[in-house]
């Protein structure tokens, strides 16, 4: 049936690329160098954007899931790192909710500041901790357009339960941002895209109709 799925799927280097890792990881910041060499690699092999996140275990620093930015090549604005990472998670431990009864404290651990869209999906996700890179302001210095956001949004998350840990290892993750605009990476903004300071090789906004 022409409408029956939606298929988003990670890059064919993922699996090996994980194999050089030791779990768990047992920090924070072991945690976010994981998820910023993801993003290095993600950007590297050209296989999307300069992101990258992945769902641990809170208090083992087991990997549950990682994600990296798929938006470009799968052709859908929805396959943001954070989405990618939390939508595997919840398929491996066959709930919606992270939160539910049985499941292992989660915490997301993000290369860079969620966007409007993906830090309005983490309250109806499950996860207890968040821990991100980047900041929103390193984000938009390369072109990207991270939406609409509350000033308070580190306050509404964490009024729902959501521990919210800034700026770890933010140079390193700010790095990765800024290679990818000296590779001339696309800067995909939808129909914003005419402000962005770097479009890439791909054209973007044209549609097969």
């Amino acid at each position: 049936m022409k409408y029956s799925s939606l298929i988003l799927t990670l890059p064919v280097w993922m699996e090996t690329f994980i194999e050089r890792f030791t779990f768990p990881l047992p920090t924070v910041e072991a945690r976010m160098r994981f998820v910023i060499a993801m993003a290095l690699e993600n950007i590297r092999r050209k296989t999307g954007g300069p992101f990258a996140a992945a769902l641990f275990d809170a208090a083992s620093g087991d990997l549950i899931a990682p994600g990296v930015n798929r938006v470009v090549p799968l052709n859908c604005s929805l396959a943001h790192a954070e989405m990618m990472a939390l939508g595997l998670a919840q398929q491996h431990l066959d709930t919606f909710n992270l939160g539910a009864q049985g499941c292992p404290e989660v915490e997301l651990v993000t290369s860079a500041e969620p966007c409007a869209m993906c830090s309005g999906a983490l309250p109806w996700s499950g996860i207890r901790k968040l821990v991100f890179g980047a900041t929103d302001a390193d984000a938009r210095a390369i072109g990207f357009d991270e939406g609409a956001k509350m000033t308070t949004w580190v306050d509404a998350l964490e009024q729902r339960g959501i521990a919210v840990t800034a700026e770890v290892c933010r140079k390193e993750a700010g790095e990765v941002l800024r290679e990818y605009a000296q590779r001339h990476g696309v800067i995909y903004n939808g129909r914003v895209e005419e402000k962005s300071p770097n479009r890439g090789d791909k054209p973007e906004g044209s549609c097969r109709t």
